[in-house]
């Protein structure tokens, strides 16, 4: 099978998520702390109704097929097929009633990304991709669907680069002057967005997203639709940024060599 024989059911798992999702947006849930006495980190009843609608679908489906997901762990993590679960990616904006989350669905197919759906069900979008081609699918204010093939946007200098981050306080201690460093170089600076920030770099709204602490289910689902959109994402020392930690993503690979060029300087860390 290929990527694409994936697309109707990576559909019905965004429709069964959304499902379990929704009813929990903007109203009382409870919420747990899995970090407790660290870095505040929510989860909430939605998260977990969410994953596990969409594991029980995949295991019906496809019972030879691995699992990662971020509430409920791993199992047959080295199967050809291994798909990668965020259910909700932004959860301190979904506790906070922003729209700024999505769920993220990869699929790995023998270890590598191969196809990845960001979607949000609230705002009725979807963001997909196959690494090769990248779309948006949503209803622009009305109740006609749409579809638009996504496209990143020039930029060849970081004087001239939008950059997002959810927050440079989720950048390590160590790693922070390296990042202030190539904010302080940019035209503009956002912070939030999560996965969101990415999607709208494949859109073409944005040119950098930089990121640290990411872990594989943060990461797997973006990368097919920021290379399917012709943008760049590696790890801060150009490798490979499959397994998470501190990513930057771009939409121009001249940009993304003058971001790699400041986030690997040696004087960074003096500043």
């Amino acid at each position: 099978m290929t990527a694409i024989d994936f697309i109707p059911f990576v559909e019905r798992l965004a429709t069964v998520s959304g499902e379990a999702i929704m009813p929990f947006f903007r109203t009382a849930f409870a919420l747990d702390d899995k970090n407790v006495g660290g870095v505040f980190d929510p989860v909430t009843e939605a998260d977990r109704a969410a994953e596990t609608a969409m594991r029980r679908v995949i295991g019906q489906t496809f019972p030879s097929h691995g699992l990662i997901g971020e509430e409920f762990g791993s199992r047959e993590a080295e199967s050809e097929y291994v798909w990668v679960l965020d259910p909700i990616d932004g959860t301190k904006s979904f506790i906070s009633g922003l729209p700024l989350w999505g769920t993220l669905i990869g699929l790995l197919h023998q270890g590598a990304p191969c196809y990845g759906l960001m979607n949000q069900p609230f705002t009725r979008e979807r963001f997909y991709g196959d690494g090769h081609a990248a779309f948006w699918s949503g209803y622009n204010g009305g109740n006609e669907k749409t579809i638009r093939k996504l496209r990143v946007r020039p930029c060849h200098e970081l004087e001239r680069a939008t950059l997002m981050t959810t927050s440079p306080q989720l950048i390590p201690a160590e790693l922070r002057p390296r990042y202030e460093a190539l904010e302080s170089k940019v035209r503009l600076t956002r912070y939030g967005g999560d996965c969101y920030a990415y999607c709208m770099l494949a859109a073409g709204q944005i040119d950098l997203v930089v990121e640290a602490g990411l872990n594989i289910y943060d990461i797997v689902a973006l990368i097919p639709i920021i290379k399917g959109a012709g943008g760049i994402v590696t790890t801060w020392d150009g490798g490979d940024p499959s397994k998470g930690g501190a990513i930057v993503a771009a939409g121009d690979k001249r940009v993304h060599e003058l971001a790699l060029q400041i986030l690997n300087a040696p004087e960074a860390d003096k500043s």
